[in-house]
């Protein structure tokens, strides 16, 4: 988590202390139209540049994933991003508009405006005249984006509402560029605060026609076909699906997931790899919960020998801290990367001690079976821990059962609370921050 708490105060520290340095004169009083048009501008400076680095971040770049520890932690600094630009933008339109709302109503008093300097050249009188025009533009793309922000962060609205509207975001980016180069004041554009809006337009603008264009993700696409598929009724309600590959799949990593659109109209969703991989037989695995509406209605919806289109693999979750002792800690679903890792282990002897712990409230005796006897050929000790009749897992039991748990790396995939209150337990407790690897899985 940590690098991408840095990039988001980072970039928000950097961006003010820029803004502030290009301040010609401060305001030297406290009145509301002292202070409303430097305002104004940073709330749009930094609403612009907070947009256009979520932008980029959703063009899913290899160099930034490896940087920022995963696809899954960009998504979720693209979500805060998000928020911040949420929030600068609502200041921003407050700002520009509820003061003329303020004046109307009685609340303001607009001070006496002096005489506008003649425009310097040519560029300067046209952007002059496009004022209004980008004014209008920038309300309305404001409120726009407004709509779509509050559907991709509210989490009642069925996916594939958020996947539909979400494509609208870089039309809606297209005019406030638009917006930010007409209005923004003309004194920055020679400041590095400047500087940084103009390449933050470039940069964002290009990830915006990538998007428009359907050019996310398409040099890590490949098709493929359903091979098989295993539905596991209530309690358990997953489905094991297995995916024949055509040619040219780079391989993954245990850990990693793919993107997987099986129906247009949905769109591609995230999913963790369950299986390891062998060229020889170009195949995938992936097992599913039915948590929503999309996966609840999978097993209807898919068939064996349906043509679907995979994407990937993505993220850092792969096991590679080099630690002669690794903890594994698996809540529900979350055991599918680990299942991936046990069948490559049988392919790699001396690999490091394993203590896998799986938190499940379904007590299947045949699914256990199988994956006890997986742990037993590739000698991973398992504890399994059945919530309704042994309790929830916590740091305690863990720490009670890997006496050497300090010196281990933890992986830890399932519910986002589960993880944060282990960490938080086995942190306090002498545990290396570091050395806690978790799946952020949620990808809105």
């Amino acid at each position: 988590m940590k690098p991408i708490r840095w990039t988001l105060w980072g970039l928000l520290a950097g961006t003010s202390l820029l803004f502030a340095l290009a301040v010609a004169a401060w305001p030297s009083g406290w009145g509301w139209f002292a202070w409303r048009g430097l305002v104004v501008q940073y709330t749009g400076v930094v609403a612009i540049v907070g947009m256009a680095a979520a932008m980029v971040l959703a063009l899913r770049g290899r160099w930034l994933e490896t940087r920022l520890d995963g696809l899954d932690k960009m998504y979720r600094l693209h979500k805060w991003l998000g928020i911040g630009v949420l929030v600068a933008a609502v200041l921003h339109w407050w700002w520009a508009l509820g003061s003329k709302w303020m004046v109307g109503w009685g609340w303001l008093v607009r001070p006496p405006r002096g005489p506008r300097a003649a425009p310097a050249d040519a560029l300067e009188a046209w952007l002059r005249g496009q004022r209004g025009l980008a004014d209008e533009i920038g309300e309305f793309a404001f409120y726009g984006l407004l709509v779509l922000l509050v559907v991709a962060l509210w989490r009642r609205i069925p996916y594939h509402w958020f996947a539909r509207t979400h494509r609208l975001v870089p039309l809606a980016w297209l005019a406030l560029a638009f917006h930010t180069v007409v209005l923004l004041d003309g004194a920055y554009w020679r400041q590095p605060v400047g500087w940084l809006v103009a390449v933050s337009l470039l940069a964002g603008s290009w990830a915006a026609l990538v998007s428009l264009t359907g050019r996310i993700g398409a040099g890590r696409r490949l098709r493929g076909t359903v091979q098989a598929m295993e539905v596991f009724p209530p309690p358990l309600d997953m489905l094991k699906v297995e995916i024949g590959m055509q040619p040219g799949w780079a391989g993954h990593r245990a850990g990693q997931f793919a993107f997987v659109a099986s129906r247009r109209h949905e769109g591609a969703h995230p999913y963790t790899i369950a299986s390891d991989w062998h060229p020889e037989t170009g195949m995938i695995r992936f097992v599913t919960k039915a948590l929503g509406d999309h996966t609840r209605t999978l097993p209807q919806a898919l068939h064996v020998g349906d043509a679907v289109t995979v994407e990937g693999p993505y993220g850092c979750f792969d096991f590679a801290d080099g630690k002669p002792r690794q903890v594994w800690i698996a809540g529900g679903i979350g055991i599918t990367p680990f299942l991936a890792r046990m069948q490559q282990l049988e392919h790699e002897p001396g690999h490091a001690e394993v203590d896998l712990f799986y938190a499940t409230d379904v007590d299947d005796g045949p699914t256990l079976q199988r994956l006890a006897a997986l742990a037993r050929s590739v000698d991973v000790r398992l504890h399994v821990r059945i919530s309704p009749r042994d309790g929830f897992l916590d740091g305690a039991a863990i720490r009670a059962a890997v006496p050497q748990w300090r010196d281990a790396g933890v992986w830890f995939c399932g519910p986002a609370g589960f993880g944060a209150a282990v960490r938080a337990d086995l942190v306090a407790s002498g545990l290396a921050p570091h050395a806690f690897h978790q799946e952020l899985f949620r990808m809105r």
